[in-house]
């Protein structure tokens, strides 16, 4: 079996449908041409990185034209500096 596993202070997204929106608040459907890309993603590994904020699982902002795409066995994956992630999104109970 084989996995990517960052180098450095890189971070491995996965990038996926989960976090692109698809429909309007009014319902209308967004073409995929028309989509911007999405700055979320769920982190899958860390690089070398010294008390990260982060851990695999977790799902990150990140800045909008960071990082580095590849495709590796059938899935999109993004190579981000660890300086690059903007946040973590946290649940928080209403109050």
């Amino acid at each position: 079996m084989k996995e990517l596993q960052p180098l450095n202070e890189n971070v491995l997204l996965a990038l996926s449908d989960e976090f692109t929106e698809t429909k309007t608040a009014s319902g209308i459907i967004i073409p995929d041409s028309a989509q911007e890309k999405p700055q979320m993603a769920r982190v899958v590994a860390l690089g070398n990185i010294e008390n990260p904020g982060v851990t695999a699982g977790d799902v990150v902002l990140y800045k909008k034209y960071s990082g580095t795409e590849v495709d590796f066995e059938g899935k999109k994956y993004l190579f981000v500096p660890y300086a690059e992630l903007l946040a973590k999104i946290v649940e928080t109970e209403a109050i």
